[in-house]
């Protein structure tokens, strides 16, 4: 089972700017539990988003993941699999991805550091997607009206999802918005990260580069 180290931070809790309701602070010495055969990122229920943009970061540690502040999974695990409406289109399926790397990204538009990475998101897609990379982003907006108005503000091409009722959340374990999940060509989670961060940075593209290999 993987490990995966705990740290608090200050951010968006996944349920906030729903109603107000606020999830109970998990203790810090909780660890991930396994649903069925899969390893779930419960990392994240003590991992708040919302940090300083790690991405350039200096020094002699020259592991990119580090230096983006990414989390490894310990083992790699195969990543739960999903299917969700989009704003409009046909539904967005995991599957549908099969053989790319693939940036998971859980957002929603009321949250302040998802529209701060949001760009550098967009950067790093349009760099990488003839090469076998994609993102995919799922809102949890429970407003749909909401989110095609955020795409066009930000001129977002990747491909966007609705997780309105939380169901993907759920199996991800996420707990903090913004929230990445970085899944291999072979289906496998290999490294996530909650808070935003620099996805245009030379260690985002390395990591990427790293993945694509």
């Amino acid at each position: 089972m993987s490990r995966w180290p705990t740290a608090l931070r200050r951010g968006a809790p996944a349920d906030a700017g729903r109603g107000g309701r606020r999830p109970p602070k998990p203790a810090p010495s909780a660890w991930p539990r396994v649903l069925g055969p899969l390893v779930l990122l419960g990392w994240l229920l003590l991992v708040v988003g919302c940090e300083s943009r790690p991405g350039r970061a200096q020094g002699a540690d020259q592991d990119p993941f580090k230096q983006l502040n990414l989390t490894r999974a310990t083992p790699p695990t195969a990543a739960p699999v999903f299917t969700v409406p989009r704003p409009a289109g046909r539904a967005l399926s995991l599957t549908d991805y099969k053989g790319r790397v693939v940036l998971l990204n859980f957002w929603a538009t009321w949250c302040p550091p998802c529209r701060e990475e949001m760009p550098s998101m967009e950067h790093l897609y349009q760099r990488y997607r003839d090469r076998g990379f994609v993102v995919l982003a799922l809102s949890i907006d429970r407003n749909l009206a909401a989110v095609p108005p955020f795409v066009e503000e930000f001129r977002l091409t990747f491909p966007i999802g609705l997780d309105s009722k939380t169901v993907v959340v759920e199996l991800y374990r996420v707990r903090a918005l913004p929230t990445t999940v970085l899944i291999d060509r072979g289906g496998q989670v290999v490294a996530g990260a909650a808070g935003a961060r620099d996805w245009d940075s030379p260690a985002a593209h390395a990591v990427v580069e790293t993945l694509l290999k």
